[in-house]
């Protein structure tokens, strides 16, 4: 039994067991497959999820490259529609190397060189293939290295300008442009448009215009350089930039540029002037020689270095450029007859220079060598003899005793255009340097030099006015005195006795005929130089006197004529009228007293060397202006100083400053010439009839003269 319980409960442990067994089995089994099935689950999922994107990724991308390539289709063909339509407006290849709306002027002096321009001066014959290659490598190595290598329009260039100016904290379009010649090139021809007066303001607004930055702008732009490649070839391309481009100065265009700065051909310059001048294309006025040679030789400096950079130079060439800067002809240097060249251009027709179609040529009578000798006078004498806090200014001309005006200085600003010139346009109180035609007027009727004149106080009652007592410069009385002397220590109360005497109306007849126009209605102050005048008009006035008394009219132009035909003039100076103002004698009479001023008078300042001169003082009322006019045998020269707005001198007289001036400029004009004598001595010729009775009354001409002065003056 207890066998049996054992197998039975063996049997039933087996049982027992196997079933527990089979049920974990079972048990186990559900839990892998229930594990298996949530697997299944997570990457079903999973899956789907990834077909999805994949299906939106593809969806999108496939509306993305839809609208990509229509858009892009779009895009190519509106560009093609619009260089298709710049290509068709494009114009002849030559037409658009020089495509102005006004000629230039250019001003030649007495040697035949070019000292001034007036208007834009335009390239002429000037290639990609006959211009310097060092200059054409310059012009490459700093605007565009890839110009032969890109289709007109340089994507990485934009880009990189774009970066450099957002760097930098400007607009994207601010600052680096990244244009290629060629965009250069169609802004430089404003995108094929024309310039028609009527419908701007001015030619700079239309410029202005073309000029312009925005990102439209330089869209067109870009379209209109890819119609320049399809049209033109690359040197054509360059040909049209290498004429156009401004360079300063009035420049446009490479050869005009290296005419007015190196007075040679661009096709010859060196590397250094090379650089120089493709320096100036990212800013010519500020990079221009003729305002700052350093800053300019600097900025060539920097160009060397990309031509030696990009292979264009050898380091030994580089090296040797660096080494020999360029530098300035000695005309650009000098810079002058800006004056000159705007008085030249005012006497001639507005039609024939500041508003020519064509290229005009002007011969002139200038000479800058004596141009520059004027000029350094009055440096010299400003810097030595005046404060240098100054503002006074001062005028000089000097011209031939025919004459044609040599040299000009308007102003102690000797450079520039369009600057007021002193010496043609200020009308200032010409004060006793009107006193030669005072006593012109009296030599005329019959009065010699060696005639008395009582030199006394004398007050003249004005119709309507206050009585006028007129004073010397010294406050001092002279008593009796010839005319010579009176004349020469510039002696206030004999000049307005004469003047007087012979009738202030006579006196303003005369003077109108020597060109200083004066008015007797001013009163007896018409002898002591109230009236006004220019001091061309005075130079041009004692020209007359020097050339024994037959009109001068100053002149400053000889012939007119077209760039493009020199052989026919449009103008040329005519011959002068032979005009008697006074007679010789008078003249000669007038010279003698004249020399008496450099001799012994107020003007002894003015000597130099062993030259005879002649001349006359001026000062005028209050000081307000100082002259001095006088003259040589080969030159009439005039210098005026004064303030603008009429500042009384302080301790300046026209035998002072003036005559230091007026030395200093005749002395180095002289230096290689022969001192020469004026004229014939009057004096003995006329010192008979002069002669003094001592031993009784006195019966000369003078004496009576004298005495009938005294007599009219008497009563008051």
């Amino acid at each position: 039994m207890a066998g049996l319980k054992k197998e039975n409960n063996n049997r039933n442990s087996l049982i027992a067991e196997n079933r527990f067994k089979k049920l974990s089995k079972k048990s186990s089994n559900k839990k892998i497959i229930k594990k298996k099935k949530s697997n299944h689950s997570v990457v079903s999922n999973s899956n789907f999820l990834i077909r999805l994107l994949r299906k939106f990724s593809f969806f999108i991308l496939k509306v993305i490259w839809k609208f990509f390539w229509r858009t892009s289709l779009i895009v190519i063909l509106g560009m093609s529609i619009a260089v298709s339509y710049y290509y068709l407006g494009l114009k002849e290849f030559e037409s658009l190397l020089d495509e102005r709306s006004r000629g230039s002027v250019m001003l030649e002096n007495n040697t035949g060189e070019v000292f001034a321009w007036r208007g834009d001066n335009f390239s002429e014959n000037l290639t990609a293939n006959n211009i310097s290659p060092h200059l054409k490598n310059a012009v490459l190595a700093t605007e565009d290295r890839r110009f032969y290598a890109h289709f007109g329009i340089s994507p990485r260039g934009i880009a990189s300008a774009v970066y450099i100016n957002l760097k930098e904290g400007r607009g994207p379009l601010s600052g680096h442009g990244g244009s290629t010649i060629t965009q250069q090139t169609a802004k430089l021809v404003c995108l094929g448009k024309a310039f028609i007066q009527s419908e701007w303001i001015s030619e700079k607004a239309y410029e202005a215009s073309c000029r312009t930055s925005t990102i439209w702008r330089k869209l067109k732009e870009a379209l209109y350089a890819l119609s320049l490649e399809f049209k033109f070839s690359k040197d054509e391309i360059l040909t049209i930039y290498i004429n156009r481009v401004f360079l300063g100065a009035g420049t446009r265009g490479f050869e005009a540029a290296a005419q007015r700065y190196f007075a040679k051909s661009a096709k010859v310059v060196n590397p250094s002037e090379a650089a120089m001048l493709a320096g100036l294309l990212k800013a010519p006025t500020r990079y221009a020689p003729t305002n700052n040679l350093k800053r300019a030789q600097e900025r060539a400096n920097l160009i060397i270095g990309l031509m030696e950079n990009q292979k264009f130079l050898s380091a030994i060439e580089a090296k040797f450029a660096r080494e020999n800067p360029a530098v300035l002809s000695k005309v650009a240097q000098s810079r002058a007859g800006g004056y000159f060249a705007d008085w030249v251009m005012a006497s001639l027709p507005k039609y024939l220079t500041y508003e020519t179609t064509e290229d005009v040529v002007i011969t002139t009578t200038f000479d800058p060598i004596i141009q520059n000798a004027a000029e350094k006078a009055v440096r010299s004498v400003f810097k030595n003899q005046v404060s240098k806090h100054s503002k006074a200014q001062a005028a000089v001309i000097i011209m031939s005793p025919n004459g044609a005006v040599r040299a000009m200085v308007g102003g102690r600003e000797v450079s520039g255009t369009g600057l007021f010139n002193r010496a043609t346009q200020a009308l200032r109180q010409t004060g006793s340097s009107f006193k030669p035609i005072v006593y012109a007027t009296a030599l005329e009727m019959g009065y010699s030099p060696n005639d008395l004149i009582n030199d006394e106080q004398i007050t003249i009652n004005l119709p309507g006015s206050k009585s006028w007592t007129p004073k010397n410069y010294s406050n001092a009385f002279n008593g009796e005195v010839t005319l010579t002397k009176a004349f020469s220590e510039s002696l206030n109360i004999p000049a307005v006795k004469i003047s007087e005497a012979i009738g202030r109306r006579s006196v303003s007849e005369l003077g109108n005929k020597f060109g200083l126009f004066s008015d007797p209605n001013n009163g007896p102050a018409i002898a002591l130089g109230t009236s006004e005048a220019t001091l061309l008009d005075l130079v041009g006035a004692y020209a007359t006197i020097l050339n024994q008394g037959t009109r001068v009219a100053p002149f400053g132009w000889e012939k007119l004529q077209l760039k493009k035909n020199k052989n026919e003039f449009l103008m040329a100076t005519s011959e002068r009228p032979n005009v008697k103002i006074v007679d010789q004698e008078t003249a000669q009479d007038l010279i003698f007293m004249m020399s008496e001023v450099t001799k012994n008078g107020t003007g002894k300042r003015a000597k130099f060397s062993d030259w005879e001169i002649a001349g006359k003082t001026g000062t005028s009322q209050s000081a307000r202006d100082a002259w001095f006019i006088g003259f040589s045998k080969y030159y009439v020269a005039g210098v005026w100083m004064g303030y603008d707005d009429n500042t009384p001198l302080r301790g300046v007289t026209g035998g002072g400053l003036p005559a230091d001036i007026w030395r200093t400029a005749m002395e180095e004009i002289h230096s290689s010439l022969t001192p020469t004598p004026l004229v014939a001595n009057r004096q003995n010729q006329s010192s008979g009839r002069n002669k003094i009775n001592i031993a009784g009354e006195p019966s000369s001409l003078g004496t009576i003269l004298g005495k009938f002065f005294n007599n009219l003056f008497k009563s008051n």
